[in-house]
């Protein structure tokens, strides 16, 4: 399988994002986004998903994250999508189920060529660490709009709102880990009966 790596930069008036990631990596992850949560949960998908991934971003946090957040996810579509390249080869769907103490998540991807968000997690405050959690399907939104990919998020139980998002993140790396390892019954084929992704 030929290396699957990508740098994107996105520039707007609100942000400005740059992203390198391998998707065949051993986990490292180098962020700098000025927001701490958000970092600690792109953490998770690095290491769960054994991804190197490396995130700058500068954004208009003086008003609120939501530009940063979402233009971080449009940005890691992107990267996603160009370091996957044709999808020959891989096993297309991941799924994984994550538990962390009382609270249990599940991940669902397929990369499937067609944008398509199912955000089905509910949070019991409305900020952790001073994220504002409504946030996290603005970031999930824009990186499948972008990363061209279908993905269901469920937060099946959990009290701590913390120990919900970090199951999500996880559950999410976890997937993406498996959607993306080489089949090595595939015999370097596209994973579709129409013969593209």
């Amino acid at each position: 399988m030929p290396k699957r790596s990508a740098t994107v930069e996105r520039k707007t008036l609100e942000t400005r994002i740059s992203i390198q990631l391998d998707l065949d990596g051993s986990g490292q992850a180098r962020l700098d986004t000025g927001l701490p949560f958000l970092e600690h949960m792109l953490d998770q998908v690095a290491r769960h998903g054994l991804i190197d991934l490396d995130i700058q971003a500068e954004g208009d946090l003086h008003i609120d994250g939501h530009h940063t957040v979402e233009d971080i996810g449009i940005t890691l579509g992107q990267a996603f999508a160009k370091a996957v390249g044709d999808k020959k080869g891989i096993r297309r769907y991941g799924h994984a189920y994550v538990p962390l103490d009382e609270a249990l998540s599940r991940a669902v991807v397929d990369f499937s060529g067609r944008p398509g968000l199912v955000y089905a997690v509910e949070f019991p405050r409305a900020t952790i660490g001073g994220f504002d959690t409504e946030l996290f399907s603005e970031f999930f939104q824009g990186f499948v709009n972008h990363a061209q990919v279908t993905l269901h998020l469920d937060s099946l139980r959990g009290k701590n709102a913390h120990h919900i998002a970090e199951t999500v993140y996880k559950a999410f790396g976890r997937a993406l880990r498996m959607a993306l390892e080489e089949d090595p019954r595939s015999t370097n084929s596209i994973p579709s009966t129409k013969g593209t992704l």
